[in-house]
């Protein structure tokens, strides 16, 4: 531990150890190569302090090699921290001369000058931290050594055995966010306890006892989560895209509606206009030709009894003419002649003209004609008027438990589908897990590998159900009816066909098309389910006192929807599809 704490602390005196490395070439004075690699020691990757050898010949810092072995005192045998040779007693350790003659003649050594073409840091850029003067502009940052480097001085990064294993990122302004603001230390760890990126010596001090793991280990846990994440946005902008082509499609499907409802309409209305106006016509030639019968009736009769009258004048006349005779033979004579039977006369009673009435008549009948058509007209344009056009708008999510019952569907198993290890109970609402297989006869639509099954009902429109399961976990599912029953398509939520929420003791998971993304949410042994089918959305919520959101799908459903169950491989695994009604 003492090696990793001297090998971390020392690792911060990489910008002298890569600086100096630039003096590795001919020694202009003493005409002597000197490789740099050869005179740092391994343990601070520095120009060796006080060299001194070990029994086995490798050379250190005198100072590091104490500290090392300092921590192995305990199990009293000394090793060397590159050969692993161990050594007992501890060995005495001697400055080796020679090696610190050599060291003090590279220190006299100055880097070669920079090439005049290369680029200077500007203001936006990341200066490289071993230049002098004005500074070049850097191409990578050292995490371990904490600084950036121009093109020249990362060179002995990629040559100096050392520092290849360092890790080299884009050129960052950020390196002292990786430092222990209260060790100077290289923040290596993450503690999970407090959620915080913490150094070696805060893991021994006020994080002692917590959750730690490597900074490494926890950026690949997160990097899963980002990458389900990512899948996860990445399918709801496939989904929301579809959407927004759906409703364009739907938007040239309403204007398209419209135009041809539009001219239907104007069609027909003028259809009926024309048929008023027929229907108008004929009702005048009809009157006309009724007032002209009425009129030549009536003249007829009118002229009857004008001869009558003309007739019955003349007979008065001569009767008068008779009545003042003086000559009494004549009278006599004359009378019985004058007197002849007179016709039937004509009556205005018995010619029954009532002309007035009879367009009366005709006046009521078509004013009652109007009405009824106005009442119809009236209802029918109600019914018209209130059509709206539904352009895929879904409806909102109910809000409270009570809503969501508003939309409950009964859910009952299908046991052509069942697994041979579930039995159905509670009229085919309960599936319980088996140890002993059952002897179901055999059906193309029954699971053969997973211990799942479907409900009877499938499932369009909008509808809530609720599962209440015991035991070490459920997947508890929406399927299409149509999903695989071959070896390795048939778990549910590992196809594009259905959709998971797995439930077990310790948290929630929902799976499709085989990708996993964790759920956060109270544990509850009462899942609900609410599907709006034509909307494309699916939601599973957590069920007790209160109802919280769990996931939250938006897709769209091609076909019917049928609920499901997958049991684990329990004898305790049960779950039961609620009667809420």
């Amino acid at each position: 531990m003492l090696f990793r704490s001297a090998f971390t602390s020392f690792s911060f005196q990489g910008v002298k150890l890569t600086h100096s490395l630039l003096l590795r070439g001919e020694m202009a004075q003493k005409g002597v190569q000197l490789d740099r690699e050869m005179l740092s020691c391994p343990i601070c990757l520095d120009l060796l302090k006080d060299p001194v050898t070990n029994n086995c010949g490798h050379s250190y810092c005198m100072d590091c090699i104490k500290g090392f072995w300092d921590g192995e005192d305990e199990k009293k045998i000394h090793s060397c921290p590159q050969c692993r040779q161990s050594f007992t007693p501890r060995p005495v350790l001697l400055k080796n001369t020679m090696l610190a003659a050599l060291v003090e003649e590279l220190k006299k050594t100055g880097p070669p000058p920079a090439p005049v073409d290369l680029c200077y840091a500007g203001a936006g850029d990341v200066a490289c931290d071993i230049c002098t003067g004005r500074k070049l502009r850097a191409c990578k940052s050292c995490l371990q050594c904490v600084a950036s480097y121009c093109d020249q001085h990362l060179q002995p990064h990629y040559d100096a055995a050392p520092l290849k294993k360092h890790k080299l990122v884009e050129p960052s302004k950020k390196l002292q966010e990786n430092i222990c603001s209260r060790h100077d230390e290289v923040m290596k760890l993450f503690c999970r306890t407090d959620q915080q990126c913490i150094c070696y010596l805060c893991s021994v001090d006020e994080h002692k006892g917590h959750d730690t793991v490597s900074a490494a280990a926890e950026r690949t846990e997160r990097q899963r989560e980002l990458e389900g994440s990512r899948l996860n946005i990445q399918q709801r902008i496939q989904d929301g895209e579809k959407e927004v082509k759906l409703l364009q499609q739907e938007v040239e499907a309403v204007n398209g509606s419209a135009e041809k409802a539009v001219e239907d309409s104007e069609k027909m209305f003028t259809e009926l206009i024309r048929l008023m106006e027929k229907r108008s016509s004929d009702v005048k030639q009809q009157l006309r030709s009724q007032q002209k019968r009425e009129v030549s009736r009536v003249r007829e009769l009118q002229e009857k009894l004008e001869q009558e009258i003309s007739e019955l004048k003349r007979r008065d006349a001569e009767l008068k003419l008779l009545s003042h005779t003086e000559d009494h033979n004549h009278f006599l004579l004359s009378y019985p002649s004058s007197l002849p039977a007179l016709s039937e006369a004509t009556h205005s009673s018995s010619i029954n003209i009532r002309p007035l009435r009879y367009f009366e008549d005709v006046t009521a009948a078509l004013s009652a004609v109007r009405d009824k058509l106005q009442d119809v007209l009236r209802e029918e344009w109600t019914n018209v008027s209130s059509t709206e056009v539904n352009v895929l708008l879904p409806a909102a999510e109910p809000t409270t438990r009570a809503g969501f019952l508003t939309y409950s569907q009964e859910i009952t198993l299908d046991p052509n589908t069942t697994h041979t290890r579930v039995v159905l109970s509670e009229g085919s609402r309960k599936a319980t897990f088996m140890e002993q297989e059952q002897s179901y006869s055999s059906h193309p639509d029954r699971f053969t590998v997973w211990s799942q099954v479907l409900s009877r009902e499938s499932l369009t429109g909008r509808c809530y159900w609720e599962v209440e399961w015991r035991g070490g976990g459920v997947y508890v599912t929406v399927a299409y009816k149509n999903i695989s029953r071959r070896v390795g398509e048939s778990l549910f939520g590992h196809n594009d066909k259905s959709w998971s929420l797995v439930c077990n003791q310790n948290r929630y998971t929902f799976l499709y098309n085989s990708i996993n993304t964790p759920v956060s949410g109270p544990l509850s042994s009462r899942v609900g389910v609410y599907l709006d089918h034509r909307a494309g959305i699916l939601s599973f919520y957590s069920v007790s006192e209160t109802m919280t959101l769990l996931h939250r799908v938006q897709t769209t459903f091609t076909q019917p929807l049928h609920a499901g169950v997958n049991l684990y491989y329990n004898h305790e695994d049960t779950a039961e599809f609620c009667k809420l009604k």
